[in-house]
């Protein structure tokens, strides 16, 4: 099993998390207000979270909330931070209450707002620049999504073919897939296909178009189960003239040759 530094959710194994987290410890014990930016999904709320765990996350977008939350809380996380629409209107607010901040945001999004408001600046790099952390929480969500889906933890989960573009989200959505795919029968595969198929048809030459979508995961599992095209043409009944031109057909989609 992949091991971590767990702290509440934010998992930390790469050398930039774990920088993440070495500052975040110490601002646990600072009075300091921080902003903490990175794309979606790379761990912000998690650890704005462990430096102040009793805090409220209040949107920025909604600043009447916003508002609120300034007059009745010493501590806040606010998400979205360059959502605000006033940051002079928000400043005189923050001093009149005397609240200290965890700010989340996308990005430095004005240089000199971030320097006024905030002492400590915490960047989370996107989880492609930080592969020692995607299989920590792979695993983190494969123990997650087994307990929640109440079947037996012995998947397997390839992290190289995890499309990251979402950060944490997309490690998520793909482990709950293959924990949902283990025990998928006929009638719901062919459900999930019909549902996939019913907004996308409508061309002159949809049957075509479609049939990768058959053939490209039967050459797959066929290679890695049998190994070769020649063993692979005699259990589908083909000639290998036929395979061959059914994987040239489908290259793009295949992960086996």
């Amino acid at each position: 099993m992949v091991q971590g530094v767990v702290v509440t959710n934010f998992l930390a194994t790469s050398a930039a998390s774990l920088e993440a987290l070495k500052t975040a410890s110490l601002l646990k014990s600072l009075p300091i207000n921080a902003f903490i930016f990175g794309e979606n999904g790379t761990g912000k709320k998690s650890l704005a979270r462990y430096i102040l765990p009793n805090a409220p996350i209040v949107d920025a977008s909604a600043y009447d909330e916003l508002e609120d939350a300034l007059r009745s809380n010493t501590t806040l996380i606010i998400s979205n931070f360059d959502k605000i629409p006033n940051f002079d209107n928000f400043q005189l607010l923050l001093d009149k209450y005397s609240v200290r901040i965890m700010a989340l945001a996308t990005s430095v999004f004005n240089s000199e707002v971030i320097e006024q408001l905030f002492g400590i600046k915490v960047f989370l790099p996107p989880l492609r620049e930080r592969m020692e952390d995607v299989a920590v929480l792979a695993e983190h969500f494969l123990q997650e999504s087994t307990r929640v889906l109440g079947v037996e933890n012995d998947i397997q989960i390839d992290v190289s073919r995890i499309d990251l573009s979402h950060n944490a989200h997309s490690i998520r959505r793909y482990v709950y897939m293959q924990v949902q795919l283990q025990d998928i029968n006929e009638t719901e595969l062919m459900e999930i296909m019909e549902n996939f198929l019913s907004s996308r048809l409508g061309g002159n030459s949809d049957y075509r178009n479609f049939l990768y979508l058959y053939e490209a995961p039967l050459i797959n599992a066929g290679l890695f189960r049998f190994k070769t095209q020649l063993q692979l043409a005699d259990k589908l009944g083909l000639n290998r003239n036929t395979l061959r031109k059914k994987i040239a057909e489908n290259k793009e989609y295949l992960k086996y040759e």
